[in-house]
């Protein structure tokens, strides 16, 4: 075990699992070196179904440098109908080729555009839109670009193996195996990857943070300001000047003292210096310069709500996922096991109809294992039936006990926060649930070029498990 990239512990992610010195390079030299598939958990009718029974149009579209959210607000605007009514199952990343499915209320088929970038093919009808977990998980074909030491990812492989509970470990693929035939089971700890949380600029989950803790305008100016050097200069300059003059302070530069019932924030100058393509953030500024007075926790929640909804979630679900990465952090540091339960700890079980080949975990089946039901529930892990789990806490989590349970508290104490804190107004409301601590995957393994194929269960990352291929900065994975 060695300590993770900076970048990546500030997000919780605090250690990798192999000891062995990553093979380097980068990934999305281009689009096409990172693919993504869904593996699709979605049932449709005939695309002549009846609309009044079927409203929704459910399509397949594979994109070329678009990211989710911005295609389907491409989308909304070219069918003339609100963003809300496009909805799809995942999220996924702008530089990729990314293949996934969408739904979309009201539409005809001859109604879909042409967009630069998108192949669209039209699957059917539904009687409901699609909902973001509506997919079983995805399938990747990375690519690393300029390896340093690619000789590297056989030993990795083997380390990974045995974090993931194999005995012999994963039985690495040797520099003469080309063909990636072969594969082998690897395990990493099932981490919120850094995109979670912003891969350029990570503070969407000091935006939930402060959600959480009732500060409306501490999530707002969190958002606003707080300008990083991966950005371009305009928008660094727009973000220290919110931080300088329009964020809350009893301090000067000076180191005088002044009111702050006094000040006046000039709203509409901040919108000015705000670049165009900072779409969310302008909302919320025109929200703020549009109100007769100075704002007060009420007008800085509703400059929140201006932006889609998905994104209310995300700042929510971006602090739960923190407090998880720290949680795993806390137990990797303990030496605690993650592919097999010790007493106290909470477990979930496999979900029955999942794909061949894939663990995904069924977090609606717990069972808090005591130490009597310690040995029988390690075999159900053994064999990829059990999931130890850890929470993303929400206003109905209920907390392992023993060991677990204490990391947990911890954590939670450490954050100021509890359950109840979650209960939040509209879409900012989570009632929490539990994730599987370990990520395991079936990989093939090629090292001319080095390439890495495998799937993942929905709501995991692929960037959790190339960081330990590459240990680089966070940027260099996309």
């Amino acid at each position: 075990m060695r300590a993770g990239h900076p970048t990546e512990q500030a997000v919780g992610m605090e250690y990798y699992v192999s000891d062995a010195d990553g093979v380097g390079g980068r990934l999305r030299e281009d689009d096409a070196d990172f693919r993504v598939r869904e593996l699709e958990r979605f049932d449709t009718e005939p695309v002549d179904a009846p609309t009044d029974a079927y409203p929704h149009l459910v399509f397949r579209a594979t994109l070329r440098g678009w990211d989710t959210n911005d295609f389907a607000s491409r989308l909304s605007d070219a069918l003339g109908v609100s963003r809300e009514r496009v909805n799809w199952a995942g999220t996924k990343d702008k530089y990729a080729v990314t293949t996934q499915l969408f739904s979309v209320y009201g539409a005809d088929p001859a109604e879909l555009p042409e967009i630069n970038g998108v192949d669209i093919e039209v699957l059917g009808r539904a009687g409901r839109n699609l909902e973001f977990g509506d997919l079983a998980g995805n399938e990747f074909e990375l690519v690393v670009t300029d390896p340093e030491r690619p000789e590297n990812a056989a030993t990795i492989t083997d380390e990974l193996g045995e974090f993931g509970g194999l005995e012999d470990g994963g039985g690495g693929v040797s520099d003469g195996d080309s063909d990636g035939d072969a594969a082998v089971s690897i395990g990493v700890p099932n981490f919120f990857g850094q995109q979670r949380f912003g891969s350029r600029r990570p503070v969407t989950h000091e935006v939930g943070l402060a959600i959480a803790r009732d500060d409306w305008e501490g999530a707002v100016m969190a958002y606003l300001g707080n300008p990083t050097d991966a950005e371009p200069e305009s928008t660094q300059e727009a973000r220290t000047f919110v931080d300088r003059e329009l964020r809350r302070s009893s301090d000067t530069s000076s180191g005088e003292q002044r009111d702050p019932r006094e000040e006046t924030r000039d709203w509409q100058e901040a919108l000015e210096r705000v670049p165009n393509r900072l779409r969310y953030e302008r909302s919320m500024i025109h929200a703020l310069a549009e109100y007769d007075g100075e704002p007060g926790p009420a007008e800085f929640r509703e400059a929140l709500e201006r932006v889609p909804s998905n994104l209310q979630r995300l700042f929510v679900h971006a602090a739960q996922s923190y407090a998880f990465n720290l949680m795993l952090s806390e137990r990797l540091e303990r030496g605690l096991p993650f592919d097999r339960p010790v007493a106290g700890d909470v477990v979930c079980f496999s979900d029955t109809d999942a794909p061949d080949g894939l663990e995904l975990p069924d977090t609606d089946r717990l069972q808090r294992v005591d130490e009597r039901r310690v040995d029988s529930v390690t075999r159900h892990c053994e064999r990829g039936r059990a999931f130890v789990t850890a929470p993303l806490v929400g206003t109905e989590t209920e907390l392992a006990d023993g060991e677990q349970g204490k990391i947990e508290r911890t954590v939670l104490d450490d954050l100021g926060l509890e359950p109840a804190d979650f209960d939040l107004p509209g879409e900012f409301h989570s009632t929490g649930t539990r994730r599987a601590m370990l990520l395991r995957t079936d990989l093939r393994l090629e090292t001319e070029p080095l390439a890495l194929e495998f799937a993942l269960p929905k709501g995991s990352y692929a960037t959790v498990v190339l960081r330990e291929y590459l240990k680089v900065d966070p940027v260099d994975l996309g």
